[in-house]
């Protein structure tokens, strides 16, 4: 299990676009974290504002999933590596995540080669899934 300390140590960005808050699992081709999603984000003012319920905008729960999937390079190739995001594919969104959700995200390595690593995310909200993609990173050393 990482803190945000040790999450800070491996993914090079801050508040507002850190968007892991603890590593709960890692082993070779697997990482699970979590997102806590609080109404006080930046984001919801200005998503869908009042009357309309503040929905976390698709876009950033697919950042969520890239950070998530970045430790898979992390861990798995080299501590120091970075994963740059370079692909997105079937990306669906199945429910709407809202303030006081707990964003549970498991990435798992389906295939590498020369640097790219693809994987297999899932996204889920009290074990219902409410997003799933297959993103991809290249691997650099900052």
């Amino acid at each position: 299990m990482r803190n945000i300390e040790e999450i800070r140590e491996v993914l090079p960005l801050r508040f507002p676009y850190l968007m892991v808050d603890r590593i709960l699992e890692e082993a070779p081709g697997h990482v699970v974290g979590v997102k806590n999603v609080s109404v006080n984000e930046p984001f919801f003012q200005g998503h869908f504002p009042e009357p309309m319920p503040a929905i976390m905008p698709g876009t950033l729960i697919l950042e969520a999933m890239a950070q998530v999937a970045a430790f898979l390079v992390a861990s798995d190739e080299a501590p120091r590596a970075l994963g740059y995001l370079v692909g997105v594919d079937k990306a669906r969104f199945r429910q709407h995540v809202v303030p006081g959700d707990q964003l549970r995200i498991e990435a798992s390595a389906s295939r590498r080669r020369q640097g790219l690593l693809v994987a297999e995310v899932v996204a889920t909200v009290g074990g219902a899934e409410v997003a799933s993609a297959q993103i991809s990173l290249l691997s650099a050393k900052p």
